[in-house]
């Protein structure tokens, strides 16, 4: 630590971030190897998981059509892509990750190299000026920050390249790809040996195997039809009510309206009655003012 200490901020952060992820490849390196050996040794064992409950059903469907022709390397890929895509992930960083301790450890080595360049030429401006005895004193500073400068630069490469060859050895050691590829063959034999011989769906080849083949398929597919049918007479009946309510709901609005329009017809009748009494009795008394307006005419003269 005495060493590091003495390094600059950026020299020193960039080995911790290479620590940091040297650290991570460790942990990914062994989390993938144990898990594919665990789901190996599941496998192997009988006491199937999520991972192979959900195999065994996409290998049962593909057997039952098309029979011992299935692709089972492909279907067991395709479910491994699928339901293990964080241990590809994994297995993709530690591909990955010794030529990325290699680059930090290269980006090191050309900061360490820029700080000492500038520390060399700050030196350099001071030995340019007239008074060189009494710039004598920051030569010896320059000189350590050129130094420590140079440090950042071997530092981080040794760091780096340690790093990338410890993972190599760990990666040749364990090899999380070869884990995959031996699961993957395990699984293979799995399904071929153990699942599909159970499976009652092999191909025919023969003519009595292929009538029985597509009267199954019939019997699956009237079966359905008449489920689909059930279904849609449940509909149609659960329809009709709702129509049937909706009609008698429309009778009573319709039944309402028609008496409502009795009461107005009989008002408007009762009305009519009203104002031809009227019309009569204004008659009367015009015919009453008229002759009282001739017997007074008739008094005058």
């Amino acid at each position: 630590m005495g060493i590091f200490s003495s390094l600059p901020p950026a020299g020193f952060a960039v080995i911790v971030v290479i620590a940091l992820l040297f650290v991570l490849a460790i942990a990914v390196l062994l989390l993938v190897c144990a898990r594919y050996r665990r789901l190996g040794a599941a496998g192997a064992g009988g006491a199937e998981d999520d991972f192979h409950t959900v195999l065994k059903r996409e290998f049962t469907a593909a057997y039952e059509k098309y029979g011992q022709d299935v692709n089972t390397p492909a279907i067991i890929s395709d479910v491994v892509g699928k339901r293990l895509g964080t241990l590809l992930l994994g297995e993709r960083f530690l591909n990955n990750a010794v030529s990325l301790f290699v680059t930090l450890g290269l980006f090191g080595t050309f900061l360490g190299l820029s700080l000492s360049v500038a520390s060399l030429s700050k030196l350099i401006g001071l030995s340019n000026t007239d008074q060189w005895l009494s710039v004598l004193d920051s030569v010896g500073g320059g000189l350590l920050s050129a130094l420590s400068g140079m440090g950042v630069a071997f530092y981080t490469s040794l760091v780096g390249a340690g790093c990338s060859i410890v993972l190599t050895i760990l990666r040749t050691i364990l090899n999380p790809q070869a884990e995959r590829e031996k699961l993957e063959t395990a699984l293979e034999l799995w399904l071929d040996t153990e699942v599909a011989p159970q499976l009652a769906t092999e191909s025919a080849t023969d003519d009595a195997g292929l009538v029985k083949r597509m009267i199954a398929a019939l019997n699956g597919t009237a079966d359905r039809i008449q489920d689909a049918m059930g279904k849609s007479a449940d509909a149609l009946v659960r329809t009709a009510a709702q129509n049937r309510t909706a009609m008698e709901q429309f009778d009573k609005t319709v039944g309402t309206f028609n008496a409502g329009v009795h009461d107005f017809a009989e008002v408007d009748y009762n009305l009519r009655g009203s104002v031809e009494r009227m019309d009569l009795a204004v008659r009367d008394l015009a015919n009453a003012l008229r002759e009282v307006n001739r017997r007074m005419e008739g008094e005058r003269r």
